[in-house]
Protein backbone atom coordinates (compact mmCIF):
# COMPACT_ATOMS: atom_id res chain seq x y z
CA UNK A 1 0.00 0.00 0.00
CA UNK A 2 1.36 3.39 -0.59
CA UNK A 3 -0.02 7.08 -0.19
CA UNK A 4 1.82 9.85 -1.76
CA UNK A 5 0.32 13.06 -0.70
CA UNK A 6 1.15 16.44 -2.16
CA UNK A 7 -0.18 20.34 -2.47
CA UNK A 8 1.22 22.14 0.05
CA UNK A 9 3.12 25.32 -0.05
CA UNK A 10 2.48 29.28 0.79
CA UNK A 11 -0.36 30.76 1.11
CA UNK A 12 -1.74 34.20 2.86
CA UNK A 13 -4.31 33.99 5.22
CA UNK A 14 -8.01 33.70 4.19
CA UNK A 15 -6.52 31.92 0.89
CA UNK A 16 -6.68 28.26 0.28
CA UNK A 17 -5.32 25.40 -0.67
CA UNK A 18 -5.86 21.74 -2.26
CA UNK A 19 -3.85 18.76 -0.75
CA UNK A 20 -4.05 15.45 -2.86
CA UNK A 21 -3.78 11.42 -1.52
CA UNK A 22 -3.32 9.27 -4.22
CA UNK A 23 -3.67 5.62 -3.11
CA UNK A 24 -2.36 2.72 -4.07
CA UNK A 25 -2.03 -1.13 -3.25
CA UNK A 26 -5.14 -1.64 -1.76
CA UNK A 27 -6.59 -5.32 -2.41
CA UNK A 28 -10.46 -4.55 -1.25
CA UNK A 29 -12.56 -1.80 -1.59
CA UNK A 30 -13.44 -0.95 1.77
CA UNK A 31 -10.88 1.55 3.25
CA UNK A 32 -10.92 4.96 4.82
CA UNK A 33 -8.50 7.65 4.35
CA UNK A 34 -7.86 9.87 6.71
CA UNK A 35 -6.17 13.45 6.66
CA UNK A 36 -3.84 14.37 9.96
CA UNK A 37 -1.26 17.38 10.75
CA UNK A 38 1.50 18.32 12.83
CA UNK A 39 2.55 21.40 13.46
CA UNK A 40 5.97 22.23 15.77
CA UNK A 41 5.79 21.00 18.69
CA UNK A 42 2.28 19.83 18.81
CA UNK A 43 0.92 16.13 18.51
CA UNK A 44 -0.82 14.84 15.49
CA UNK A 45 -3.88 15.86 14.96
CA UNK A 46 -6.98 14.14 13.43
CA UNK A 47 -8.90 16.53 10.48
CA UNK A 48 -10.64 14.44 8.38
CA UNK A 49 -11.72 11.04 7.32
CA UNK A 50 -14.06 9.65 4.19
CA UNK A 51 -14.71 6.07 3.36
CA UNK A 52 -16.12 4.43 0.71
CA UNK A 53 -19.71 4.27 1.87
CA UNK A 54 -21.18 6.57 -0.04
CA UNK A 55 -21.66 10.16 1.54
CA UNK A 56 -19.34 8.96 4.88
CA UNK A 57 -17.41 12.48 5.47
CA UNK A 58 -16.18 13.18 9.21
CA UNK A 59 -14.40 16.62 10.49
CA UNK A 60 -13.05 17.88 13.31
CA UNK A 61 -14.54 20.70 14.99
CA UNK A 62 -11.19 23.24 14.52
CA UNK A 63 -11.87 22.70 10.53
CA UNK A 64 -15.46 21.77 9.87
CA UNK A 65 -17.48 24.87 7.63
CA UNK A 66 -13.70 25.44 6.14
CA UNK A 67 -12.33 22.04 4.90
CA UNK A 68 -13.82 20.19 2.47
CA UNK A 69 -13.18 16.03 1.93
CA UNK A 70 -13.58 14.10 -0.95
CA UNK A 71 -12.64 11.28 -3.29
CA UNK A 72 -12.37 10.69 -7.20
CA UNK A 73 -12.41 6.61 -7.30
CA UNK A 74 -11.61 6.58 -10.98
CA UNK A 75 -8.07 7.66 -9.64
CA UNK A 76 -7.79 6.52 -6.36
CA UNK A 77 -6.95 10.12 -5.44
CA UNK A 78 -8.49 11.80 -2.09
CA UNK A 79 -8.54 15.81 -1.78
CA UNK A 80 -8.70 18.15 1.03
CA UNK A 81 -10.03 21.65 -0.07
CA UNK A 82 -8.72 23.98 2.22
CA UNK A 83 -10.68 27.53 2.53
CA UNK A 84 -10.38 30.31 4.72
CA UNK A 85 -6.43 29.87 6.14
CA UNK A 86 -5.47 31.10 9.28
CA UNK A 87 -1.98 30.80 10.70
CA UNK A 88 -3.04 28.63 12.96
CA UNK A 89 -3.18 26.10 10.14
CA UNK A 90 0.54 26.09 9.37
CA UNK A 91 1.92 22.55 9.91
CA UNK A 92 3.18 19.45 7.80
CA UNK A 93 -0.20 17.40 6.81
CA UNK A 94 -0.56 13.93 6.69
CA UNK A 95 -2.66 11.44 4.63
CA UNK A 96 -3.11 7.94 6.04
CA UNK A 97 -5.33 4.65 5.36
CA UNK A 98 -6.94 2.50 7.17
CA UNK A 99 -6.91 -1.05 5.95
CA UNK A 100 -9.13 -2.94 8.47
CA UNK A 101 -12.63 -1.05 7.30
CA UNK A 102 -13.23 -0.71 11.04
CA UNK A 103 -13.47 3.16 10.96
CA UNK A 104 -16.44 4.68 10.16
CA UNK A 105 -16.19 8.46 9.31
CA UNK A 106 -19.87 9.48 10.00
CA UNK A 107 -21.19 11.65 12.94
CA UNK A 108 -23.44 8.67 13.70
CA UNK A 109 -20.71 6.97 14.99
CA UNK A 110 -18.68 10.10 16.53
CA UNK A 111 -18.18 8.17 19.65
CA UNK A 112 -15.67 5.53 17.81
CA UNK A 113 -13.37 8.00 17.06
CA UNK A 114 -12.59 7.85 13.55
CA UNK A 115 -9.64 10.12 13.60
CA UNK A 116 -7.75 8.05 16.53
CA UNK A 117 -4.27 7.80 14.70
CA UNK A 118 -3.67 4.50 16.02
CA UNK A 119 -7.00 3.43 13.21
CA UNK A 120 -4.58 4.15 10.50
CA UNK A 121 -1.79 2.10 9.03
CA UNK A 122 -0.53 3.64 6.45
CA UNK A 123 0.80 6.89 5.80
CA UNK A 124 1.76 9.23 3.00
CA UNK A 125 4.96 11.08 3.49
CA UNK A 126 3.32 14.67 4.23
CA UNK A 127 3.56 17.80 3.15
CA UNK A 128 4.06 21.10 4.51
CA UNK A 129 1.35 23.97 4.68
CA UNK A 130 2.53 27.25 5.52
CA UNK A 131 -0.34 29.91 6.19
CA UNK A 132 1.67 33.45 6.55
CA UNK A 133 1.08 37.12 5.08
Amino acid sequence: VQLVDSGGGLVQPGGSLRLSCAVSGFTHDYYAIGWFRQAPGKEREGLSCISNMPGDSFYSDSVKGRFTISKDTATNTVYLQMDSLIVEDTAVYYCAADRSGAVYCNERYSYLKPLDILKYDFWGQGTQVTVSS
